[in-house]
């Protein structure tokens, strides 16, 4: 069975409720039909009657919630817990008005953080910064976690490297400045996302073009403090590195170029140096080995907001949809 068949029946074994706000985007429909016909999720979608009228004529929508941002009962409570939240930045009651309307992805925090809602997908037609802007004002990051990152879920068809061709790669999508303690807690939180998606042991190595000391450059011995930063934080963690990519994967690389490590050569879990070689990275791989590619999943926000690409395809949201609903398991 593929990765996201098993993600669709652990989805289903525990139904949570995903808020789709972008309503203004056909794609949005397609998906919610088919979520809701494979019973994956509970779907609520966002937008003006006029809105979905217009765009989700054609769709069977049986089962879904519509809120109409303008007339829903609930308005005024998530107003005010806008204001109570935001109270620090100086919000009013009208601004917060003004945001929810304006922008349904804060209407969608602000039912998860209410808790009328487990978790958001968003993205089809808005930039990622758009999606995770609401998300980090309004839900904020977990307790000791300092930023967001994220991760793809990567599937190497005919692969005998990772956990049967299964791999995260992160960060691909959020980061631009990594430092060595960014790096760590990057890594703490994609062996947690591996084990949840995956039910297997992460193996984590942390990437660079040196292999235990081969080269010497300052972003090397970034990479390198990273791991110490990350063997006292989570000790129980398999990690090691810097490691090359290939020692991270081949096992006979791995055995020459770090002997005795149990990670180089078995890794399934790679953390990227920087946001530039895990975008490229996963592209690469997506587009040269045809691997199924699920993300941008974030990792790091108190509860599950998922990020999409602008090119998706309706099938790519129900993909992110049951992990954002198997994510939202592990809240309760």
């Amino acid at each position: 069975m593929a990765f996201i068949d098993v993600i669709k029946e652990r989805a289903k074994a525990n139904k949570k409720t995903i808020v789709l706000p972008e309503s203004m985007d056909k794609r949005t429909y397609e998906a919610a039909e088919k979520i809701l016909k494979e019973g994956i999720a509970n779907i609520v979608i966002i937008g003006t009657p006029e809105e979905i009228e217009k765009n989700g004529a054609g769709f069977d929508l049986t089962g879904a919630k519509f809120v109409d941002p303008y007339k829903d009962p609930n308005r005024q409570k998530y107003i005010d817990k806008f204001v109570e939240l935001r109270a620090k930045k100086g919000v009013t009651p009208e601004q917060a008005e003004e945001q929810m309307t304006k922008d349904y992805m804060y209407y969608a925090c602000l039912m998860c953080k209410c808790g009328d809602a487990d978790g958001a997908v968003s993205g089809a037609c808005h930039s990622t910064g758009n999606t995770i802007r609401p998300a980090l004002q309004l839900l904020k990051t977990k307790p000791g976690i300092s930023s967001v990152s994220g991760f793809f879920l990567m599937e190497v068809p005919n692969c005998e490297f990772g956990e049967n061709g299964l791999f995260v790669f992160a960060d691909c999508a959020v980061n631009t400045d990594f430092d060595s303690n960014k790096l760590a807690e990057i890594a703490g939180l994609s062996a947690e996302s591996f084990k949840m998606l995956v039910d297997a042991e992460p193996k984590v190595a942390m990437l660079s073009y040196s292999s235990k000391g081969s080269a010497k450059h300052d972003d090397v011995t970034k990479v390198a403090e990273a791991v110490n930063i990350a063997h006292e934080k989570f000790p129980e963690l398999q990690l090691d590195g810097e490691l090359q990519l290939d020692a991270a994967l081949v096992p006979s690389v791995g055995e020459a170029k770090a002997p005795g490590s149990t990670v180089a050569g078995h890794a399934n879990t790679l953390v990227f140096p920087s946001l530039e070689a895990g975008n490229i990275g996963y592209k690469l791989v997506q587009r040269l080995a045809k691997a199924g590619a699920y993300g941008p999943v974030l990792q790091g926000l108190s509860m599950p907001v998922n990020d999409l690409s602008r090119g998706c395809f309706a099938d790519d949201i129900v993909g992110v949809v049951a992990i954002t609903a198997v994510q939202a398991q592990q809240n309760g």
